[in-house]
């Protein structure tokens, strides 16, 4: 297994830009997709983005153009930068592994998840 924590969220006015960070604990990080998911009050929690071992990107409709996902596997650590941010991206935001198989951008193939931390952006 391994343990991911999340750092970074905070309060942003719109228009501003946040980084997030994603420590994983333990060998089972390398050479795993790794993911964002977000989820707002009331809502789903929806993909936003991940990256493969390999590096190869995929983004939601939402968010592609202003977020940017990279990895950094010296330091078992993930990134999401995410710029122009907008009230819509309020949501708690949450590191993943996908362990499993099928599309990147469903939860279901994701099995091990850190506990979320909150951005919140202001008009």
């Amino acid at each position: 297994q391994v343990e991911l924590v999340e750092f970074g969220g905070g309060l942003v006015q719109a228009g501003g830009s946040l980084t997030l960070s994603c420590a994983a604990s333990g060998r089972a990080y390398s050479g795993y997709t790794m993911g964002w998911f977000r989820q707002a009050p009331g809502k789903e929690r929806e993909f936003v983005a991940s990256i493969m071992w390999i590096s190869s990107t995929y983004y939601s409709d939402s968010v592609k153009g202003r977020f940017v996902i990279s990895r950094d596997d010296a330091k078992n650590t993930v990134y999401l930068r995410m710029n122009s941010l907008k009230p819509e991206d309020t949501a708690v935001y949450y590191c993943a592994r996908r362990g499993g198989s099928g599309s990147v951008y469903r939860r279901d193939g994701y099995d091990s998840w850190g506990q979320g931390t909150q951005v919140t952006v202001s008009s």
